[in-house]
């Protein structure tokens, strides 16, 4: 049985700038013009792009946002919790696993524009997952959560973007 370091050896995964682990695995040859797309987007995309994750126990992906869907994949590990909180204000929860009887789910995705944040709350537990983002992700369209602008903005989630940012 693979550990969290034995996926981010094999699978070449570095650090990334909102926590855990990743690898570009795909992208799309296929260029969107800007001018077809929402104003949200600052340039030409390609069609999709995808990655692999990794978020061990204790680590978490801080609270971002970008400006197209993201179709999150669970892969191995222990359940993801992803927090998503909607751009009418409403906090979601999905939890991403294997046991379906649980209310886990293989898949789900996150409405562009919403802010959202992950974690691995087994502990000494990880989640390895998979992220499909259309139009593909570009740096340009990621924007991490400023910790007091989010609380002002959410105040009921206070204690949760607390956890969830740096």
């Amino acid at each position: 049985m693979f550990t969290a370091d034995d996926y981010i050896h094999h699978l070449q995964l570095t650090e990334h700038i909102e926590g855990g682990a990743f690898k570009e695995i795909y992208r799309s040859p296929l260029l969107l013009n800007h001018e077809l797309l929402p104003p949200s987007f600052k340039g030409d995309r390609h069609a999709s792009t995808a990655i692999y994750f990794l978020l061990k126990n204790g680590q978490f992906s801080a609270f971002h946002r970008i400006a197209a869907d993201e179709g999150w994949h669970f892969y191995e590990g222990a359940p993801l919790h992803i927090y998503e909180i909607t751009s009418d204000g409403e906090l979601k929860t999905h939890l991403l696993g294997r046991n379906l009887l649980a209310g886990e789910k293989f898949f789900t995705v996150i409405k562009g524009g919403s802010w959202f944040a992950s974690r691995c709350e087994v502990q000494g537990g990880f989640s390895l997952a998979g992220c499909t983002v259309a139009p593909g992700f570009h740096f340009d369209d990621f924007e991490l959560a400023d910790r007091n602008s989010l609380q002002q903005q959410f105040p009921k989630y206070h204690q949760l973007i607390t956890e969830l940012t740096r």
